[in-house]
């Protein structure tokens, strides 16, 4: 039986990413009771304090024991802690050392969506990949430029040291995890009684690009500032380098850093944002967004549309157009 402990630390959390794996592993228990087998998990919160309060005092988890108790686990769920990040990886700095500590021990490590913060906090990422939710993208990357962020991923597995994309795609992490313990059949029958869709490995469609300005180049954020104005027409690096007074290769590797795109991929970007709020709102057809947003060629469009996304333009709006809410309420 393999002992899962999930952390309930100092700070604001989403409690659903403490009872959400919690209602999992147990229900797998539950069923393999009822199959005449023998659970397969020991599932225990543990934190710095017996119990907790969160949300303002709405919600009280009672932990069965705190980290300063000697005990044995093999697998540790770091929960996505809400509110300030910097703030909560300093008001868990305890909890932090633990982790790795446990690590070294022979513990896996298992973060949930924002929890990756904590678990980069460790120093165990060095040079791994790990996902988060895409709206803290930037911010990771300020905090962790030593750990290889992959955004787009729904999930990551780092020999023992695990992430999960935004939200409540953090169970497709736990489905994860019920598969590689007990059995893939078993991680099936969970995803049919939670309506989890354990095929998704991608949260390319659910991303909204803003574009990075939380930097202090200014010449690069006036440069950001005109790609978003005029996007529909055809911009060229060395356009956008001149009023900047900057040598291409100057211009290019400053706009990466400030950016984390590069110049081509933040115009592809923007140009793919605007197509979906078209697709998302518009009645006009795919051929007619991609004309509006500026490209000509289709093929190209939709290559680069689907690489973005993770879907094509048609699939895009089939899911999302509001359309379908009208349809629903009518």
């Amino acid at each position: 039986m393999k002992h899962i402990t999930i952390l309930v630390p100092a700070g604001d959390v989403v409690v659903g990413s403490i009872e959400g794996p919690h209602k999992v592993f147990t229900q797998v228990n539950d069923f393999l009771r009822r199959q005449g087998q023998p659970p397969a998990f020991e599932v225990e919160l543990v934190g710095l304090t017996r119990d907790k309060t969160f949300n303002q005092g709405l919600f009280t988890l009672h932990a069965a024991r705190t980290i300063r108790e000697p005990f044995h686990t093999d697998l540790i769920i770091v929960p996505a802690p809400h509110g300030d990040l910097a703030d909560a990886v300093e008001q868990n700095r305890e909890l932090i050392a633990w982790v790795a500590q446990q690590h070294r021990a022979g513990a896996e490590v298992a973060s949930l969506c924002m929890g990756a913060f904590l678990l980069a906090a460790t120093g165990l990422l060095r040079g791994k990949k790990c996902a988060t939710h895409w709206i803290a993208a930037s911010e990771f990357r300020a905090m962790f430029p030593d750990v290889e962020l992959v955004n787009e991923r729904v999930i990551t597995d780092e020999l023992g040291l695990y992430s999960s994309g935004g939200a409540y795609s953090h169970l497709n992490l736990v489905l994860y995890l019920v598969e590689k313990y007990v059995s893939r059949d078993m991680a099936a029958c969970c995803a049919k009684v939670f309506q989890i869709d354990m095929g998704r490995d991608s949260q390319s469609p659910f991303m909204i690009f803003s574009g990075q300005k939380d930097h202090e180049d200014a010449p690069i954020k006036r440069v950001q500032h005109f790609i978003e104005a005029h996007y529909p027409d055809k911009i060229s690096v060395e356009e956008l380098a001149s009023p900047a007074f900057l040598s291409r290769r100057n211009f290019e590797r400053r706009f990466k850093k400030a950016t984390f795109n590069t110049v081509t991929e933040y115009i592809q970007r923007v140009k793919i944002e605007a197509a979906k709020m078209s697709l998302e709102s518009s009645l006009e057809n795919v051929n007619e967004v991609m004309y509006s947003v500026g490209y000509s060629d289709t093929k190209a469009f939709r290559a680069i549309f689907k690489k973005i996304t993770g879907v094509s333009p048609a699939a895009y709006r089939d899911k999302y157009s509001r359309k379908v809410g009208a349809v629903l309420g009518a």
